[in-house]
């Protein structure tokens, strides 16, 4: 798929009801920023939890949608579009988005959610308490689960000794997640592959990786040139186990296993924020949330076409199970 920014524009709408909120002619106008190829489980968690507030479709906000297919590079771009666009409040998917979307404008509220692990570290607020400036978000603590991940990994697949590990080395969030694997993998006596991929070109090479050259491989938690999927893609015709770090995978695209945060979570975390922002609250004032929702998913079909038992105790563990 050739990588370019997309628009979709989604109307969904907040409920009535909510006497004490800014006055307005229209519907306020939610830009969400991504880069994936569709709704991400955040975005569909926020318009989830804005329904759950008692907002009603249609009525009090239209959503943008702005699309960037695996290309982190056009984010900036796709980021002044939506300002162009005269949006009143900006969501974001991760911290390249964020980033993106904090160059773009000093002015739009800006609320993140998923795959940004360590918000102060990356820069985009000045602390949890008070972020500062017009940003503020939900932090799942991904980066920080990667060791967890690596170890239940080992206890699903026996005899994991190599395990690959590819990621963009101009993507921070990459790099950060690398740095924790490589810790990890070093405690536990694992060998971590370690491919940096600079071009779409290298990322599609993922595709001929052969079975027995690793035991597993880890999924990326960005879409940078399409990664996770490319990855996906070569464990699924080599019969490699992986894991990933959203239970998306697992039940959608055939990864074997996934530990981290709930991201539909994340988004319906952020709602209030909205909310709150809409009713006029200073988005750099709002404590940045914590989501202390974690799940493991295991999808028992594909450890079944891998040859893998995998022990009840773990099972018993999996928050979803995929048959």
């Amino acid at each position: 798929m050739r990588l370019r920014p997309a628009l979709l524009l989604l109307v969904a709408g907040l409920s009535a009801g909510v006497a004490d909120a800014r006055p307005r002619t229209g519907p306020f106008r939610i830009g969400m920023l991504t880069d994936s190829w569709g709704p991400t489980p955040s975005m569909v968690g926020l318009r989830e939890g804005l329904i759950e507030r008692g907002y009603r479709e249609g009525e009090h906000f239209e959503i943008g949608v702005r699309f960037t297919q695996g290309d982190i590079a056009a984010l900036p771009t796709a980021a002044r579009g939506l300002v162009g666009h005269g949006v009143d409040v900006i969501f974001v998917m991760g911290a390249n988005a964020a980033k993106a979307a904090r160059a773009a404008t000093t002015t739009i509220p800006i609320i993140f959610a998923g795959a940004v692990g360590d918000p102060v570290g990356l820069g985009l607020v000045e602390s949890f308490a008070r972020p500062g400036g017009n940003i503020t978000g939900v932090t799942d603590l991904d980066v920080d689960l990667a060791p967890k991940r690596l170890e239940i990994f080992r206890e699903i697949v026996p005899g994991l000794r190599r395990v690959l590990f590819a990621y963009d080395p101009g993507d921070p969030y990459g790099v950060a997640t690398a740095r924790g694997y490589r810790e990890a993998a070093r405690r536990l006596g694992i060998v971590l592959v370690e491919r940096l991929v600079h071009t779409e070109e290298e990322a599609r090479a993922l595709v001929k990786l052969r079975r027995g050259a690793v035991d597993g491989i880890l999924g990326a938690s960005t879409l940078s040139m399409n990664i996770p999927g490319f990855i996906l893609e070569a464990a699924t015709q080599q019969g490699i186990p992986t894991m990933f770090n959203d239970a998306f995978w697992v039940e959608r695209s055939g990864a074997l296993a996934s530990y981290g945060p709930n991201l539909h979570e994340s988004g319906r975390l952020a709602a209030r924020l909205v909310e709150k922002i809409l009713k006029g609250a200073s988005p750099g004032s709002l404590p940045v949330e914590a989501n202390p929702k974690f799940e493991l998913a295991i999808n028992v079909k594909v450890s079944k076409r891998l040859g893998l038992s995998i022990a009840p105790a773990v099972l018993f563990r999996a928050q979803r199970i995929v048959e």
